[in-house]
């Protein structure tokens, strides 16, 4: 549910791995090189990056620096909607690949939060969960605040969007129409496409397509799966189509995407 490890633990993986949690990684000191969804970025003392579930990264090198990796599950922290709002504002974890490091105004106080979560977990004293979850909560603030600070563009989605937006990320498979989220949410396919347009600009089905190709370039570029494989994890019959379909909606087809993965 939730976890703090710290750089020095020894407990981080050494290779690229993807996890159904969302990751603050925070740089106290030092530096350290990350790989998130095959974009490198370094992170300074007092700053961090946030990872989405479902993203690949791997530690690359943090033998220069001193942090923690806090990490914890959609269903620890998201309560209630104002739980679910709080944790992608701003696109603090982004569903659309722009992962960012973020330089902290006020890093003692993160650094305070993160180790009473630590002492917390570790203790489990009365009720320490709901004492990490508020923790956290005052976390995103802080993180938000400092990325409103350096210029971060203000982006409040509704809970209702943001719930469609996990639904057609949890499930590529089956090609489910957007009647099905609709009626999942307890909404209409109107509703969901005024929000899409009003959030992200695009139609609910274009964001759903949007998602499925950044889950395809993952799967080409961590699994090295074919383009047939490929197109039967997402939903797709006729490998032909799907590489239609990454094609125009890409830029590039499979076969181009991949060869330019390996220069």
């Amino acid at each position: 549910m939730v976890e703090l490890l710290r750089f020095n633990s020894g407990l981080l993986p050494k290779n690229h791995q993807r996890i159904k949690k969302y990751l603050v990684v925070w740089c106290s000191t030092g530096q350290m090189e990350m790989e998130i969804d095959g974009v490198h970025f370094e992170v300074e003392a007092n700053s961090l990056t946030t990872i989405t579930s479902g993203q690949f990264h791997k530690f690359k090198d943090i033998s220069n620096a001193q942090g923690v990796v806090l990490q914890f599950t959609l269903d620890f922290f998201c309560k209630d909607d104002a739980d679910i709002e709080l944790i992608f504002q701003n696109g603090l974890f982004c569903h659309f690949d722009r992962n960012e490091v973020i330089t902290l105004d006020d890093p003692n106080t993160v650094e305070n939060h993160l180790k009473t979560i630590e002492k917390e977990l570790k203790e489990k004293p009365y009720q320490y969960q709901q004492s990490v979850h508020s923790r956290i909560k005052l976390l995103l603030v802080e993180i938000n605040r400092s990325k409103i600070l350096h210029g971060g563009e203000v982006w409040k989605p509704t809970a209702l969007f943001l719930k469609f937006l996990e639904l057609a990320r949890a499930d590529f498979e089956h090609d489910l129409p957007l009647k099905y989220y609709a009626d999942k949410l307890m909404t209409t396919e109107r509703k969901l496409n005024e929000l899409s347009k009003q959030h992200a600009g695009k139609t609910a089905r274009q964001i759903i397509h949007g998602l499925i190709i950044s889950e395809a370039k993952r799967l080409f570029f961590y699994e090295n799966l074919s383009v047939k494989e490929t197109a039967h994890l997402l939903g797709f019959n006729d490998p032909f189509y799907f590489s239609n379909f990454f094609k125009r909606h890409s830029g590039l087809s499979p076969q181009a995407f991949v060869k330019q993965l390996k220069f």
